[in-house]
């Protein structure tokens, strides 16, 4: 390995985090992204709100991700309210999130 594919390898590393260069990235899942939309610091969130502070337990998403593009819309909550970066819409954990909007039955709305 030359310097030039460890400075690269490094750089990479540095930018996508650990987990992209360990070669065990997790799976995509329903579960993961539950976990996901629960999590305060989603996107690099800036404060401390998450997808639940809005749709607790997912109220009122049920049937959105056969409706309208997922991978947007969580993108424009995660860069809007929660204040963060859009992720990739091809990453595990974008893909985690669709399977749990997926995964929602119709939540009723309380008042």
């Amino acid at each position: 390995m030359n310097s030039n594919t460890i400075l690269s390898t490094f750089v990479l590393c540095g930018v996508f985090g650990l987990s992209a260069c360990s070669g065990s990235a997790e799976k995509a899942s329903a579960e993961r992204g539950e976990a996901l939309f629960n999590d305060p610091g989603l996107g690099g969130s800036v404060n401390a709100f998450s997808c639940a502070n809005c749709h607790p337990g997912g109220e009122g998403l049920a049937g959105v991700a056969e409706t309208i593009d997922p991978a947007l819309t969580i993108n424009r909550c995660i860069t809007g309210p929660l204040e963060g970066t859009a992720i990739d819409t091809g990453s595990a954990d974008m893909k985690s999130l669709v399977l749990y909007l997926e995964s929602l039955e119709a939540v009723p709305v309380t008042d």
